[in-house]
Order: C-alpha cells, then structure tokens, then sequence
C-alpha cells in the first residue's frame, strides 16, 4: 500500500524540486560582467547608476540555457513539431491550426503563420505556446497539435502491422506463422490468455478483446515512440493527462454498460450488511465506480510524464554544468549521458508495464462487472 504512495510523492513532488533547483544553479552560474579592466567596470556603474539603468555586458544579452523551460516544452503540447535548433532559431515542422470563431466563423492555416510567436495572422496570435484572438474574442480550438499528429502516426504504425498480419494469416492458412506474424502472434495470446481470460473468464473475455487489444498496442506503441529523440518520435502523449483521461472514461463506460444486477446489487445494497452501514457502504462502492478509473488516469500519467522529465534532467545537468565551466561539462557529460541511457532503458520496460497494468486492471473491472452472484 505505501510503494504506490512513495512512487507518487517522488513523481509529482521530488522531481519538479530538482528541476527548479537545476534552475536555481542555472542562475547563479551566470557570468557576471566582464567588459574589461576594473577602471572600465567602475566607470561603466557609475554611468548606470547617473541615468537610472542597468547596463549588461554583451554577454547578458546572450540567452542563458534554462532548463526548466526546456523540460515544460518537452513535456507540453505544441502547434509545431520541433526537429532541432535553439528556440531563437529553430528547425520544426508547422502542423495545420484549425479554429472557430463564432463571429469569424472557420480559420484554418499552417502554424508556421505565427512565425514561433513573432507574427499574428487573421486576427490570432501566439503566446507561450498558445493561440489568442487579439480582439479577446472566444473560439474553439480543433487544431492538429504535436500529440494529436503523434496519435495519428501510432494508430498508421498499428493498423499497418495488424493488416499485414491478418493478409498473412488469410495467405498461409494452416502454416506455422513467420516474420511480423511470428513477432506479433504470441503478444496476442499474452494479452488474451495472461489478462482477459483470467481476469474475465472464459464465457465473457472474446467480446472484449478488441477493446483490450486496441488500448494494450495504443499505449505501448506511444510509450515507445514518445522514448525516440528524433521524428517522428518525442511526443509525450500518454504523459498527457487528456490521452490517459479519454481512455479510462472508455473503460468506465464499457463497465457501468455491461454490468450486470448481481454487480449493481453489490454496490447498492451489498449481501450480509447490516442495514444502519448499509447507506455509507454504498456510498463508498459508488464513489468506487468513477475512483477505479480515475487511478488507471493518473497512474499511467505520472509514470509517463516523470519518465519524461527524468531523462531530461539527466541531460539538462550537462549544460547546467557547463554554464559553470568547460571542465564541469565535460566532466558531468560522462555520468549523464549515462543515467540517460539508462533511465531511457528503463522507460522501455515502463513503457510495457504501463500498457500491461492499464490493460490488466480494465480486464479486472469488465470481470467485476459480470460476475456472478456466489450469495443464495
């Protein structure tokens, strides 16, 4: 009971600490005025200090690496796929805005309209990663963000193999299965023999599967893809509380729909309890109902998200340190590049765990739901 609590607690509260702590170095490592000799930097403070300004070096007007901004772009959506480049110059594929203004009606353009933020068009402008009307004025937003593309490509990526597969098996009937078939056939069977049938049964499971399948392969195959550096892969969708939302209001449905009068009667008037703690039972096994889901959301978001931002402190410790000197770059590139890796490794397995646990525990309650009453 206390390692799901612990594993919270580290998730949401020990990693952005270390990140604002990362920042915190960030800042004290900046390099401070170094225009020339010592008369240069007293005659320059006390020009600054006649007219009332702060005059900075030509190296404060430099950008300072920040690696708190980095980690939130990394982990937040966005209207355009950054390949590389610095957020002065970057490199990034625009993505289609697609938004309705009840007075203006339809406004549909590619996001590189907005220039990175430095341009508006037809009347809509961007800041800080979001799109505004500059008039005030309300609208929907039904663009075509990053993690939209991303599930685009991963259900492409999904239908593509589990095509192929079925021609296969439609070609060579009767014969032993070979190639992708050969790869994709025994997760198939894990996923139907090692979570539906026992944790549903065996008179209720096939109806099932289709959901099962479709959600383990979703969330695995982003997982994977949200692991890769480079396109089309770094988008954090799973760690997106919309995806993981939207996915276990697909299971609360799928439960409360086929739930049978043996599994209401259980949750509203429970067999064998006395009638004076009947009311607050039943209010417990209800509250029940929308909990069980709500856990399956935020236990597949925290896992993919912390993985995320874990990686990237590793890597952001390099350039913290390299702000203090070269030597400290180059000596801390070493040990984090190889946490990196190695974190970046254990996602692979987190990644397949989270797709098992999310699959696993929708199987659970489907089970629930159709139980059988053991009570005469």
């Amino acid at each position: 009971m206390l390692k799901p609590i612990k594993s919270i607690v580290y998730k949401l509260f020990f990693v952005p600490a270390a990140i604002l702590l990362m920042h915190g170095a960030a800042q004290a490592n900046e390099p401070e005025n170094s225009t020339g000799t010592h008369d240069t930097i007293v005659a320059e403070s006390s020009v600054s200090h006649e007219s009332g300004t702060s005059h900075e070096s030509g190296s404060g007007h430099e950008s300072k690496f920040n690696p708190g901004k980095l980690v939130i772009d990394h982990i937040s959506d966005s209207h355009d796929w950054h390949l590389w480049g610095s957020h002065e110059h970057p490199v990034s594929i625009p993505l289609p805005v697609i938004l309705y203004n009840k007075d203006k009606g339809w406004s549909c353009f590619s996001s590189g309209r907005f220039e990175h933020g430095k341009a508006s068009y037809d009347g809509y402008k961007m800041e800080e990663g979001a799109i505004v009307s500059e008039d005030g004025s309300k609208f929907y937003d039904l663009s075509i963000t990053k993690n939209v593309m991303a599930m685009f490509i991963a259900i492409f990526l999904i239908l593509a193999v589990f095509v192929s597969v079925a021609k296969t098996y439609t070609r060579r009937k009767d014969e032993a299965p070979s190639g992708l078939q050969n790869a994709i056939e025994p997760i198939i069977l894990f996923v139907r023999d090692d979570i539906a049938k026992p944790a549903i049964g065996e008179k209720h499971y096939a109806r099932f599967m289709p959901y099962l399948l479709t959600i383990f392969f979703f969330i695995w195959v982003n997982n994977l893809l949200g692991l890769l550096p480079i396109f089309p892969g770094g988008a954090n969708v799973t760690g997106n509380i919309a995806v993981p939302l939207v996915l276990a209001l697909f299971t609360l449905v799928i439960t409360v729909v086929n739930g049978n009068k043996h599994y209401w009667r259980h949750i509203f008037a429970m067999p064998g309890v006395p009638i004076y703690v009947l009311p607050i039972i039943s209010l417990l096994e209800f509250i029940g109902i929308f909990l069980k889901p709500f856990v399956l959301m935020v236990r597949l978001f925290a896992n993919i998200m912390a993985g995320h931002i874990v990686i990237l402190v590793f890597f952001c410790l390099i350039f913290v340190a390299g702000g203090a000197s070269s030597g400290a770059g180059f000596g801390t590139a070493i040990p984090s590049v190889a946490f990196t890796v190695f974190i970046n490794g254990l996602e692979l397995l987190v990644g397949f765990l989270q797709a098992f646990v999310f699959t696993f525990l929708s199987a659970i309650y489907f089970g629930m739901a159709l139980a059988e009453s053991e009570h005469h």
